[in-house]
């Protein structure tokens, strides 16, 4: 498959329009259209390679890097994309355009441990009070984005136009609860058509 295959397939798979990716690399809308369609450029500059794999967590040689080249090269890591959107644990969060801005590394081994994608995750910011102690403001989550049977759990849902992180459990009869951890917070119970949730929670960073 070529690099160009590969890229459209990795859009399609993740969601992503060719125009916002361009964007995330800094480009204009149409740059990886044209790279795709028209060979312009004929390959992708080494710091546009780069941040797309990060992005889909793939090896830098499935879009057209030379193996000695790639970030990935060592097979025992995995880089996971940090989105530039805040999740928020308080009132709620208008939803940012989701592009990766970093990444954080990961061993391989473990994500397969914990029966993890790598292709299938990515990393956010908490902000708010909401969901303390258990997740305080400026924690970093790292998201299981693979469609799954729903189990109760701690989620990142969109809710309206705002992004939430809540402890999800099911009411029955396609309701849902939305729970914070923090008392001053009260239930919030929605149907499950209102409501999309977007990944599950499994694994958090913050400082001490």
């Amino acid at each position: 498959m070529s690099p160009q295959d590969r890229l459209v397939e990795l859009a399609r798979e993740r969601g992503s329009s060719l125009a916002s990716l361009s964007r995330m690399l800094g480009r204009n809308n149409t740059y990886l259209q044209q790279y795709i369609t028209k060979g312009s450029p004929r390959k992708l500059e080494e710091e546009d390679r780069r941040k797309l794999a990060t992005f889909f967590g793939v090896s830098e040689t499935e879009l057209g890097a030379p193996q000695e080249n790639s970030y990935a090269s060592d097979r025992d890591w995995v880089d996971v994309p940090r989105l530039a959107v805040e999740i928020s644990a308080g009132p709620g969060a208008a939803n940012g355009e989701e592009l990766a801005f970093d990444a954080f590394r990961f061993s391989r081994k473990w994500l397969r441990e914990q029966g993890l994608e790598p292709g299938k995750l990515s990393a956010v910011r908490v902000i708010g009070d909401s969901m303390e102690p258990l997740l305080r403001e400026g924690d970093d989550l790292l998201v299981d984005l693979s469609p799954k049977p729903f189990r109760d759990g701690i989620h990142v849902v969109r809710l309206d136009d705002s992004l939430l992180v809540k402890r999800v459990a099911s009411q029955g009869g396609g309701r849902f609860s939305l729970l914070s951890q923090n008392l001053a917070y009260p239930p919030i119970s929605v149907e499950g058509s209102a409501m999309e949730i977007i990944g599950r929670v499994v694994w958090k960073s913050g400082r001490l």
